[in-house]
């Protein structure tokens, strides 16, 4: 049985507890889309949330992997990926992935304003991450039609490949990591990514 003091501690720890403050999606665009202060900001059902951009070595990954997906069938299609550009996932959710494919088919859309889901996402997790935030947005992510996500972490030097929630496969070393289903010849040893 609990003391009153951890009773009484608690409860003033819930009194304390801040709710995130909600905004809505015409002012979280207008006050936080063009926001250059070295964070990502995610709009998700209404609160504002703020991760850590990426940085220059994880902009490297993302080097790494451009050079290999411009051997693909898909960017001689015109596709291309690109890093941390707005994607809704739902009518409540924009989302900011660290770097998504996009098919020459879906940029033309893209062009002409139509919101596009990217069959690929890759996610560089970084210290800074939340595991719960982590997995709350895998799910979003293949609710939405993303195909396959990485969860790329540079300081493990492992990638974990979804092909669906439940379906993982971790790479490290010389692994091979790949894109398919959605890019089906976009392969890579996982040490490539860390070089």
């Amino acid at each position: 049985m609990a003391s009153i003091a951890a009773i009484d501690q608690q409860a003033e720890q819930k009194k304390t507890k801040k709710k995130p403050r909600r905004v809505s999606k015409a002012h979280f665009l207008r006050e936080y889309a063009d926001r250059e202060d070295g964070y990502k900001y995610e709009w998700n059902d209404g609160v504002v949330e703020k991760t850590q951009a990426m940085n220059q070595q994880q902009a490297e990954i993302y080097f790494i992997l451009l050079a290999y997906f411009q051997k693909t069938a898909a960017a001689q299609a015109e596709g291309g990926l690109i890093t941390e550009t707005d994607m809704y996932t739902s009518t409540v959710q924009l989302r900011r992935p660290d770097i998504a494919f996009y098919s020459g088919a879906q940029r033309k859309l893209m062009k002409k304003g139509e919101n596009q889901i990217s069959v690929w996402v890759v996610e560089i997790i970084s210290t800074n991450d939340q595991v719960n935030s982590i997995n709350q947005k895998l799910d979003e992510y293949f609710q939405a039609g993303v195909q396959v996500v990485w969860h790329i972490f540079p300081d493990s030097k492992q990638v974990y490949v979804y092909t669906s929630p439940e379906q993982v496969t971790i790479c490290r070393g010389k692994t091979i990591c790949s894109a398919a289903p959605a890019l089906g010849d976009l392969e890579i040893a996982a040490e490539e990514l860390f070089v």
